[in-house]
């Protein structure tokens, strides 16, 4: 199991490292590249994932409602934690809420159980998203229009994969082969981007910081354990579900956090010592993942 797990952690963290020595010495154009990675290769990949007739979706609705369960409810559980600790809500929580499961989540459930958890890595990745550009906004402003959310490609993507994979369309196999290349471009272009973007982190706040690497992983596992066993999920699904409700916060809440001017230094802490926080979480979450699917209960 020793060697699975690194066999999983290792090239997710070696390509992230890659990116922070390049980033480091070229100092490359990091957001022109993940502007073409969330505008082109991730809704291209979740356009033909969702529209391949060989994963059906209504497989993964339950999947889908423990993930939205697993992003609300951990907002829920820490924001007595927030206000007795007198923190900024609108700093301190969406972090905690919406996790990585883009630049760490898709890669490392790939590399963890095979091309078999792509459909289930995506459907979480998706609802994550869609919950952070509708509620997570809203959060940081209530005047958000949600035209802004219909604009966005991913959204589009998703919705247009629904439709294919709901109303039978059958596409042909040259179309979903040449989508599911270009998409897989994106994840690891995603750890890539990861490892570059975390170089303009720093650990000003550092103790906020080290709250959330903490409390990010078990709020999520609060809410998933039971979910688990109450929900009629298969064993690679909990495992899945697993993984994804112990992610280290997305490196996208420090860039909405900067756009929105609410505080982008704590929120780059949260980031930055989360995301290493999943050096020690990530081992122990796959192990438990792992034994799940080999001996479920």
């Amino acid at each position: 199991m020793i060697g699975q797990i690194l066999a999983t952690l290792l090239p997710v963290f070696l390509i992230a490292g890659c990116g922070a020595v390049y980033g480091r010495y070229r100092n490359p154009d990091i957001r022109s590249l993940n502007t073409l990675n969330m505008e082109l290769f991730v809704p291209l990949l979740v356009f033909a994932v969702l529209a391949d007739r060989q994963a059906p979706l209504a497989d993964y609705a339950w999947l889908a409602t423990a993930a939205v369960a697993v992003v609300l409810g951990s907002g829920l559980v820490l924001w007595p934690v927030a206000k007795w600790l007198s923190l900024d809500i609108k700093v301190f929580l969406p972090p905690m809420m919406f996790n990585n499961s883009g630049n760490m989540g898709v890669p490392l459930l790939v590399l963890a159980f095979g091309p078999d958890a792509l459909p289930a890595a995506v459907v979480v990745f998706i609802v994550e998203m869609l919950l952070h550009f509708s509620v997570g906004l809203y959060m940081l402003d209530p005047r958000t229009s949600l035209w802004r959310l219909l604009r966005m490609p991913i959204v589009a993507a998703s919705l247009a994969g629904l439709v294919v994979n709901v109303g039978g369309v059958a596409l042909p196999s040259w179309l979903l082969e040449a989508m599911h290349m270009l998409g897989g471009i994106c994840i690891p272009l995603m750890l890539f981007a990861l490892g570059v973007r975390l170089l303009d982190i720093d650990f000003n706040d550092w103790r906020t910081g080290l709250l959330g690497a903490v409390l990010c992983p078990l709020s999520g596992l609060v809410i998933a354990l039971p979910l688990m066993w109450l929900l009629p999920l298969n064993p690679l699904q909990m495992a899945v579900l697993l993984v994804f409700a112990a992610l280290p916060p997305a490196v996208l809440n420090y860039l909405v956090a900067e756009q929105y001017k609410l505080s982008p230094q704590k929120v780059a802490s949260l980031v930055l010592i989360g995301n290493l926080g999943s050096l020690i979480v990530m081992p122990l979450t796959l192990a438990a993942a792992f034994a799940w699917i080999q001996s479920p209960p």
